[in-house]
């Protein structure tokens, strides 16, 4: 944090307030400043967290928010200053502090002092003492085996990191549909709204409910007679039917096939083919606008539209568009399809002679066995889920989930997040991505409400969701905060509630994640970072720990970091460093195996041994802080050598984004010269409005430059291109390497014409 070029906040005066929030009262927002400081808290820390508290309300203009933040750290000694500091009494009450509280000194004998101070050592248990640590923690969260596993891990030929509940059976899916201590079947286990009913109050469905309509669906799939273990593919937003199909796949033995509902047919077809899927769920949306976007054919959706809805006129559908994921499934010549309409569309007709529309399909089931079904109980390794990582170099990979994978994001979301019995709990997301199911468990194996917004998150209606269904976690990606801040959709709506935030997806941005704390009365975002083979996170934030912007503090629970140098090998455990980041094979939930790849080959050869377990590949970059905090640096092939120093890409992005107030977002590239040598940075600029056109690109650069000097004095921008907008993955990731390719294209067709 560069704080040092900002007024420390004892010296802020009445006018500065005035110039940064014309408009605002600035001699009263000076008063409360004054008494804030009049009370004498030296700690910047502690001045933060009471200006948070008495004076920075979610009316109070942000330039004020983050002018004193800055001002509060002003010559912090480090470069990660907490923005949010625990409360040891609402620290007792989250799950990890009411258990320390009443297990602290059993687990962590005479070390154990109290929940925040002692959670290091609780980490560090975490590791050392997988048996205890799994062991209470799926008590707490309730988790029933239909037969227990012989021990929680143990050391294994077959899996390089062992393997963990041998000899159990569970069902994922039905520990998410039963009753439990503290938590009755009448509890809501979903509340949801439609875009466009946002003056409606929101729809709730218990926990009793859910169950019955994932039976019902059970019932229903074993009437296809496909064998149990089939693949059985999910294409459709999430909605309450997505989730309710999810689960009943998962009860009745099947497998879940995860496709994104943003795919085009060749994609949603090469998953398909890898996962040999004997069937798919699809639906039929009405889109209420013409908006065209890279995943809508308007040819192809009309031919296919046209023969599902045979009155529809070419006109009508340009005027309403009926964007139908049935007819990208057909493009994708898939399986058996059953079809689901939505709220609004019309009668389907003309489906392929083998697929079924949703009320055939449920009709095929005798109505006096229809609430009920008997889980089928399975192996803990037995297939749950195929997931795919973004392919954005080839074929995607495939990797399944089995039944403990869910186990993992639930305690994820049970530590990290401190999610309980009776929150609820939104996150924009899709089943086609980790997230998905990530947030299916992580709420209901918890006792908590999963809260689904049928629309776009990146308008005033979801915000208005979050405030009505009350939710406790907002989870995100960091690209939906900028937009938040940029249209301030978010005004007006109170999200009290919630008790933290969670970001995950891509690197945020520290004034993004100030502004999004300040929505909330300065609630924490925990940051959270993992991967679809680990079934959750390896390194995370937590309630009872300082949160600081844009930084991770802690690894995971249960997970081991290794930072690797220039050579490969690995630094020191709680060095600061900072390189490729490897993880301690010993992880829970983390995959064994791919189906269309060498998992070993992928994972394990050629990375460094550590106490003679060869650790696992990751591929971010990742630094560790002089003060114990994680800072990602983007993947490891996002970095670049500039006269001979290696640096990240999302390093310098943090601080180009910041050079100019029309500037929405950056991209880092080096591009190698025409004729080979060093590599020259380039900075693609995306500006928050497009119509407008910056009038000098080298005044830009200098601009740039300036800033960049902070960082490295050696740093120079070499060219700086505006682009409409940047190239990103399915998931959301900027693809730089294909930035790189067009500007290293371009720079040569400049050549030759020379």
């Amino acid at each position: 944090m560069a704080a040092a070029s900002h007024k420390p906040v004892g010296a802020i005066t009445a006018d500065d307030l005035a110039a940064a929030a014309p408009g605002a009262d600035a001699a009263a927002l000076h008063a409360a400043l004054r008494r804030v400081l009049g009370t004498g808290a030296a700690d910047p820390a502690a001045v933060w967290g009471e200006l948070c508290r008495s004076l920075l309300r979610p009316d109070v203009p942000f330039a004020v928010h983050r002018m004193l933040y800055y001002g509060c750290f002003a010559g912090f000694p480090s470069p990660t200053p907490p923005a949010w500091t625990p409360d040891p009494e609402e620290a007792a009450v989250t799950n990890v502090g009411r258990v320390m509280g009443a297990r602290g000194r059993e687990l962590l004998g005479e070390a154990y002092k109290d929940p925040i101070s002692s959670f290091p050592d609780l980490y560090k248990f975490s590791n050392d003492n997988p048996e205890a640590y799994w062991k209470m923690v799926f008590e707490d969260m309730g988790v029933e085996f239909s037969v227990m596993p012989s021990c929680i891990w143990r050391e294994s030929d077959v899996y390089p990191g062992g393997e963990w509940l041998p000899g159990a059976e569970l069902n994922a899916a039905a520990n998410c549909l039963s009753a439990k201590p503290g938590r009755s079947s009448e509890d809501v286990a979903i509340v949801w709204r439609d875009e466009g009913k946002d003056s409606e109050p929101p729809n709730f469905m218990t926990l009793e409910e859910l169950r019955k309509k994932v039976c019902l669906v059970a019932n229903a799939l074993d009437a296809l007679s496909l064998p149990k273990g089939s693949a059985i593919a999910i294409d459709m937003p999430m909605s309450v039917n997505a989730v309710v199909i999810y689960l009943a796949i998962v009860l009745a033995g099947y497998v879940v096939v995860s496709i994104a509902d943003s795919f085009a047919a060749p994609a949603i077809s090469t998953r398909l083919k890898i996962s040999e899927a004997k069937a798919i769920f699809t639906q039929v949306t009405r889109i209420t606008s013409f908006v065209m976007t890279r995943n809508c054919h308007c040819t192809g959706a009309f031919l296919s539209t046209k023969a599902i809805y045979p009155q529809i006129t070419l006109l009508e559908h340009i005027l309403t568009l009926y964007l139908c994921f049935y007819s990208r499934v057909v493009e994708a010549n898939a399986p058996m399809a059953i079809v689901i309409p939505v709220r609004g569309s019309l009668p389907i007709k003309g489906l392929r002679v083998n697929d079924l529309s949703w009320q055939d399909f449920l009709g095929s089931v005798n109505g006096t066995k229809a609430e009920n079904y008997a889980a089928v109980m399975q192996p803990a390794y037995a297939f749950t889920n195929i997931l795919f990582s973004s392919g954005t170099t080839g074929e995607p990979k495939a990797i399944p989930w089995t039944h403990i994978t869910p186990l993992k994001a639930a305690a994820d979301g049970w530590c990290h997040m401190d999610i309980r019995k009776g929150d609820v709990v939104a996150w924009p997301t899709n089943l086609g991505w980790m997230m998905g199911p990530w947030l299916v468990y992580a709420s209901l194996l918890n006792g908590a409400s999963m809260a689904l917004y049928n629309g776009s998150p990146n308008s005033s209606g979801f915000a208005k969701f979050v405030q009505d269904a009350k939710v406790t976690m907002l989870g995100l990606v960091p690209s939906i905060a900028r937009t938040w801040k940029n249209t301030d959709c978010t005004a007006g709506f109170d999200w009290s509630t919630i008790r933290c935030f969670s970001s995950s997806g891509e690197t945020s941005s520290v004034d993004d994640y100030l502004w999004l704390m300040g929505r909330a009365c300065y609630k924490p975002v925990i940051e959270y970072c993992g991967g679809t083979e680990i079934g959750g996170g390896f390194v995370s934030g937590c309630l009872l720990q300082p949160q600081a912007l844009s930084a991770f503090s802690t690894p995971a629970m249960g997970c081991g970091l290794f930072i690797l140098d220039s050579s490969g090998n690995p630094l020191p455990q709680d060095s600061v460093g900072i390189g490729e980041l490897a993880l301690d094979p010993v992880l829970f939930g983390s995959s064994t195996t791919l189906l269309n790849a060498d998992h070993q080959e992928v994972y394990f050869n050629g990375m460094p041994e550590w106490n003679g377990k060869v650790l696992r590949r990751h591929g971010d970059e990742f630094e560790r802080t002089c003060d114990g905090y994680y800072r990602a640096h983007g993947r490891a092939d996002d970095t670049m050598n500039l006269g001979g120093i290696k640096v990240s890409s999302i390093e310098i992005e943090r601080i180009c984004n910041r050079v100019n107030d029309a500037i929405l977002e950056t991209a880092a590239i080096g591009v190698p010269p025409i004729g080979g040598g060093p590599e020259q940075l380039t900075i693609a600029v995306v500006l928050k409005d497009q119509s407008s056109q910056v009038e000098d690109l080298n005044q830009l650069k200098l601009a740039f430059n300036a800033a960049l000097k902070k960082l490295n004095p050696l740093f120079k921008v070499s060219s700086v291109l505006v682009v409409p907008s940047l190239p990103r993955t399915a998931s959301n990731k900027v693809m730089r390497r294909v930035l790189r390719k067009e500007f290293t294209q371009a720079a040569q067709a400049k050549k030759s014409k020379i």
